[in-house]
């Protein structure tokens, strides 16, 4: 199986774009850096050697004529002062048996092979012994000679300086791209910001800035949300008219009806009126939701606690009263308290049509905010959930939605107010009771 570097790539377009930059600079210094540090320690050292050889033959061939070993101590002190080299006559026996390299010391190989190629009469080159002193065995008629001569002599002494220098250079270049990156991520990352935020609800303010593509699509977002906001505005205008000329009629039709004698012929009429006005009370609130409100800091877990005050106040007749079994703490959040109080009770009235027994929670994790409305009641199939929660939709199994005088919209304001705060309404089985499960999940 092929490796897969993707999950070890970065998720984010800084971090993409960074790799993006960093790593050719750090591939192309590694490689020039290699290529010529070993052209350098090559060519330098091989030259350097070449002419310490020539030293070192022309000092052989005039002491090779020095019989005595007093003469030869004498000549070699002569000899060795003007040529700035240290060598001394040793015993043919004291000479090492092969040569003697570090394992890291590039430059020495090329020191023996030079010395080895251009000077027969060497017998044995030690650069281990001493890392800052090469010395060097040579066979005389009289035995051996030991010349020390310094490291520097052979190679170059500062070779770091050049990678220092690409290194430093290649970090402060970095860095400057570095901050001219974030700069131009910066315009994106508040474009998204405040994209997510208007998801949300939540209209924050926001300018174009940075390259020129960045700011054609911020001011494409801002279009955007000019239009969506003159839509909802114009809705609310026009609905508001709706509710206006719908509600005179009906409401001269029950003071009509008020007028005549109280017959079955009334009461019917009243009650359809009634229907009429519930009718007319769910297709507002559904088709407002929450363009009116503004998102506020708020309490979530004080939302839930007065939803099911007003819940219980609404007991005895109307159904079972919830209780609430769990109530992470929270602080506050940007929240429109009058919708999401408006989708939990919507939540609790489907609950209550159903089930005999109704359970609350809030959980809280560290991206979401999760109400949890529970019931014993009959559950809605689970190919059927995600029709459950469209408008005016109708069901065929026992939980219908427009079943005890419902008119099929509470799940769909639900879901419509999870998906302004960010979040969505999600219908499950319940473990706890055996019924239907609502989660009505917000961003935080």
């Amino acid at each position: 199986m092929a490796l897969s570097l993707k999950p070890y790539l970065p998720k984010g377009l800084f971090g993409r774009a960074a790799l993006i930059l960093v790593a050719p600079i750090v591939v192309v210094q590694f490689l020039v850096s290699i290529g010529f540090v070993q052209r350098h320690y090559e060519r330098v050292t091989q030259q350097l050697t070449s002419a310490v050889v020539l030293e070192l033959s022309v000092l052989i061939g005039s002491i090779s004529d020095s019989e005595s070993p007093d003469r030869l101590s004498a000549e070699a002190k002569r000899l060795g002062k003007g040529l700035q080299i240290r060598f001394e006559p040793i015993e043919a026996s004291a000479v090492p048996k092969g040569d003697t390299l570090g394992v890291f010391d590039l430059a020495g190989r090329y020191i023996i092979d030079t010395l080895r190629t251009k000077l027969p009469a060497v017998a044995a080159i030690d650069l281990a012994s001493n890392m800052r002193v090469v010395t060097i065995y040579v066979a005389a008629p009289t035995g051996a000679l030991r010349f020390d001569l310094p490291r520097g002599r052979f190679a170059a002494s500062n070779p770091h300086q050049l990678l220092v220098l690409m290194a430093f250079s290649g970090l402060v270049m970095t860095v400057i791209a570095f901050a001219f990156l974030r700069n131009q991520l910066v315009p994106i990352t508040r474009l998204a910001a405040t994209a997510a935020a208007f998801g949300r609800g939540q209209n924050l303010p926001y300018a174009p800035r940075g390259a020129t593509e960045v700011r054609a699509a911020g001011l494409a977002f801002l279009a955007m949300r000019a239009r969506i906001e003159r839509q909802i505005e114009t809705r609310t205008l026009m609905l508001s008219g709706v509710s206006h000329d719908l509600r005179s009629p009906l409401t001269r039709l029950k003071l009509g009806l008020a007028l005549l004698p109280e017959n079955e012929d009334t009461a019917a009429l009243l009650s359809d009126i009634a229907d009429m006005e519930r009718l007319l009370d769910a297709f507002l609130a559904f088709a407002r939701g929450d363009a009116l409100e503004d998102a506020v800091l708020a309490d979530p877990g004080e939302i839930l606690r007065q939803v099911a005050e007003k819940a219980a106040r609404m007991g005895g007749d109307a159904g079972a009263a919830p209780q609430i079994i769990r109530c992470d703490p929270c602080p506050p959040l940007l929240l429109r308290p009058d919708a999401l109080g408006r989708a939990l009770e919507n939540l609790i009235g489907n609950a209550r049509r159903y089930g005999t027994k109704i359970e609350m929670s809030m959980q809280v994790t560290s991206k979401l905010l999760r109400f949890i409305v529970e019931d014993n009641g009959p559950s809605i199939p689970a190919d059927k959930r995600q029709r459950a929660a469209e408008p005016f939709s109708r069901l065929d199994a026992a939980r219908n939605p427009n079943q005890g005088g419902g008119v099929g919209l509470g799940l769909a304001i639900a879901a419509d107010v999870a998906r302004s705060h960010g979040g969505e309404l999600i219908l499950e089985d319940s473990t706890r009771l055996g019924g239907l499960r609502a989660e009505l999940r917000v961003a935080r």
